[in-house]
């Protein structure tokens, strides 16, 4: 354990110092003042401070900085909050005490030191630590474990781009958004040409990598940070623009129909070219309190349905409404 003994007098240092090491503590470091401590700590010239310190031991009183300002300003730092501080004092009277514990002290010791006293309070206090410490590693650990399951949640098993659920959820945060800035909104749908026929011929792991590869090529293609590409069912894809008008959709959904055909994925069995292709449908919408979210998805579809009608590997838009 690393502990820090912050003490104007030498002779107190070196007393405490020699205590400590006798006690099995090697990892000491002193301090003559509270500037030298806050160095120590990494608290002058707003560096980022250290919170490689397990105990520190302040006296309270010091010239120029007294322990109970030089604790306060110890405490004000965050990642130095959880370093307990045992105040070192030549007298217990109480005003010193208060003030004390209302700047962040631990506990106090007064001197001249009982050994037994001041090596019990310090074990005490080290093994707080150590158990503040354990606590915070395995919320820590938790806090990982949550962010991990909340990602797992929100992908899709299969192609590893956002799911149904995400797009859900992503749809209607940014319809309000889009709502209170009076903003457009496009979404593109997509289907992956003759799908079934594909699966049927080559099989449903040559189906399953086919669905990975588009996924893939739709995720590069789409590149803002506000935009969602998400498997929104079986071989359908969808893309969510905030912020898009429909000709900048439009452009978007042609660039991504053109990277899926370029795949060069074969296909003996489409009834457009003998490669994998999709149809998409574009529908951009300005977000009005009588209009819900559903709509946008509704627009599209219908898109779609024309793409596909009208021969498949190809963009309808139903234009701005």
């Amino acid at each position: 354990m690393s502990i820090l003994i912050v003490d104007d007098s030498l002779s107190l240092r070196f007393l405490l110092a020699t205590l400590l090491k006798k006690a099995g503590y090697k990892d000491l470091l002193q301090a003559e003042s509270a500037p030298a401590a806050f160095k120590i700590l990494g608290m002058e010239n707003n560096s980022s401070a250290s919170p490689d310190i397990d105990l520190i031991l302040l006296d309270i009183m010091m010239p120029e900085i007294n322990g109970i300002e030089a604790c306060k300003r110890i405490k004000a730092v965050e990642s130095l909050q959880d370093i307990p501080i045992i105040m070192v004092t030549g007298k217990a009277d109480n005003e010193n005490l208060e003030l004390s514990f209302e700047a962040g002290a631990i506990d106090y010791v007064v001197k001249p030191f009982n050994k037994t006293e001041l090596l019990v309070r310090m074990s005490s206090v080290l093994k707080l630590k150590q158990e503040m410490d354990r606590r915070k590693e395995v919320t820590k650990q938790l806090e990982v474990a949550n962010r991990k399951l909340k990602l797992l949640s929100s992908m899709d098993g299969l192609t590893g781009i956002a799911n149904r659920r995400h797009f859900d959820e992503t749809l209607e945060k940014e319809w309000r958004r889009a709502l209170r800035a009076e903003s457009k909104f496009s979404l593109i749908l997509m289907d992956v040409d003759s799908f079934k026929p594909y699966n049927d011929h080559y099989g449903h792991q040559a189906g399953d990598d086919c669905l990975k590869k588009v996924a893939q090529a739709l995720q590069a293609e789409v590149k803002r940070p506000a935009d969602l590409v998400a498997r929104y069912g079986g071989e359908e894809f969808v893309v969510v623009l905030p912020e898009t008008d429909s000709m900048h959709a439009g452009i978007l959904a042609e660039k991504l129909r053109e990277q899926i055909e370029s795949l060069q994925i074969p296909h003996e069995k489409s009834q457009t070219v003998p490669v994998v292709t999709c149809s998409l449908g574009v529908a951009t919408l300005k977000p009005t309190q009588d209009l819900q979210s559903k709509s946008l998805v509704e627009e599209a579809d219908k898109a779609l349905y024309l793409a596909k009608r009208g021969g498949r590997n190809r963009v309808v838009s139903e234009g701005e409404k």
